[in-house]
């Protein structure tokens, strides 16, 4: 696999599941950052960072406006912002309309993210119940980047990974098993 310069993971319902089995296993010395996505809802899972910084040795933390996107970090995209990516490599956070019901939405951090990092991106779509970040997969193919998605079967809500196969091009479906392994592979 080429080299990557950055790793997106969005997700929805039943992705904290897979997140709190995947950090724990990743190498600390990644070569790019990790950006997270999950929908959460403005004023709840404040206490994310903590709980995902608990499971990882690489350094996790909150999203701040214009902040640099750095490599070994996992970034945590705010709630109730969008999370973009800007071409000198800053974070930007959005307070446009929701996208999919969703601020955050994986879509905006996809389609920013494909725009700036182009083939050397990766994509992960986790479980969830609409179908935020498909679009931004098709992105993602757009400008040659490599879209993943969680095998639905091992989804607690398979609709999100599913409507990804059937609506873009997915180049790899991974069981939660085989995540961490997979990105540790990345570097």
């Amino acid at each position: 696999m080429g080299k990557c310069d950055a790793l997106i993971i969005g997700g929805s319902a039943g992705s904290l599941d897979v997140l709190l089995k995947v950090l724990p296993l990743l190498r600390p010395d990644l070569s790019f950052p990790i950006v997270i996505v999950i929908h959460r809802k403005h004023g709840t899972d404040s206490l994310l960072p903590e709980l995902l910084s608990g499971r990882t040795r690489l350094i996790v933390k909150e999203i701040d406006e214009k902040e640099p996107v750095l490599a070994g970090r996992v970034y945590i995209a705010p709630s109730d912002y969008h999370t973009l990516i800007e071409q000198d490599h800053t974070f930007s956070l959005d307070y446009s309309e929701k996208i999919n019901y969703s601020r955050p939405a994986i879509d905006a951090t996809f389609q920013t993210a494909a725009e700036v990092y182009r083939e050397k991106l990766v994509c992960l779509l986790l479980s969830g119940s609409n179908a935020d970040g498909v679009n931004g997969l098709k992105s993602v193919n757009g400008w040659g980047g490599i879209a993943v998605i969680q095998d639905p079967a091992t989804a607690q809500v398979a609709y999100m990974p599913e409507q990804a196969a059937i609506h873009a091009k997915i180049d790899y479906t991974l069981g939660i098993e085989d995540m961490a392994e997979f990105i540790n592979l990345l570097s």
